[in-house]
């Protein structure tokens, strides 16, 4: 593959930092944004070959200054991975109402913003590679992530619809959906709403423990995924979605089972409101 210009969010650690690593180990330039100068020095320490830009992707007014800046110093970008992000985790009932406009912040209007940054230029160059990191929760639903589920759900249907736009002007789009992979999303990087309902102890306390158990010995390999990553901005025909890991596959394939089986059922009342 012919050198490109990478632009990775939240470059520092999980997935932003190990696409930042291959890209720059297989001679990729790679612009990769942080949220504070301790993860700038983090990352120049870890991918010495990374350009660090401070950059939060909730500080929307900035964006554009942001992209512009890098291009002017660095050269027209390529590839956009939009990768910052976070999980949160807690029942619906419990988890208060701003914890999800935070999560929605980073989650979507975060990436949407740096995407719209991109967009002008991509389509007058004609040319250029938007991935947008998901998830398989964007296509399937657990207890207790519902603020995470919606905010990928959120991405992964704007996605499409910027994918279907931006198709006339040469410009990919296609949203990454791994399942689970050694980073710290369970980790220290979730964000836990404290329990105060009893009545979802016997539901939800065990899934809180599993994943709280299994952090950090998932299945997935965040270095394949990288590799992964890298074979796909190589395609020329790119999926509007790339699932990843093993479980992803598994669980979205039986939601669409399900669903088919759904619209089956309840065929005859569904054509029955026509006309």
């Amino acid at each position: 593959m012919s050198s490109r210009t990478f632009f990775i969010t939240g470059a520092n650690s999980g997935f932003g930092l190990a696409i930042a690593s291959a890209a720059a180990l297989s001679g990729h330039k790679v612009i990769g944004t942080v949220r504070s100068e301790t993860a700038r020095a983090v990352l120049a320490d870890a991918v010495p070959d990374v350009r660090p830009v401070l950059c939060d992707v909730t500080d929307f007014d900035r964006i554009p200054d942001v992209v512009r800046e890098a291009e002017d110093e660095h050269g027209p970008v390529d590839v956009l991975i939009n990768n910052a992000g976070y999980g949160h985790e807690g029942v619906l009932e419990e988890s208060p109402l701003e914890e999800m406009r935070r999560q929605f912040d980073v989650n979507v209007f975060g990436a949407v913003a740096v995407a719209k940054a991109f967009l002008p230029r991509f389509r007058e160059r004609r040319s250029g590679f938007i991935v947008n990191v998901t998830s398989m929760g964007g296509m399937i639903t657990m207890p207790g992530i519902a603020y995470y589920c919606g905010s990928k759900f959120a991405l992964q249907g704007i996605s499409e619809v910027m994918r279907m736009e931006m198709a006339p002007f040469g410009v990919y789009v296609t949203t990454l959906c791994p399942g689970s992979f050694r980073t710290d999303w369970a980790g220290r990087s979730m964000v836990r709403t404290e329990r105060s309902i009893a009545d979802y102890d016997a539901q939800f306390n065990p899934i809180r423990e599993t994943r709280q158990a299994v952090s950090g010995r998932q299945l997935g390999d965040p270095e394949k995924l990288a590799d992964a990553v890298l074979t796909l901005v190589q395609s020329g025909n790119p999926p509007p979605q790339l699932l990843l890991g093993s479980d992803a596959v598994r669980l979205v394939s039986a939601r669409i089972e399900r669903l088919q089986q759904e619209i089956e059922a309840w065929k005859a009342v569904s054509l029955s409101t026509d006309g």
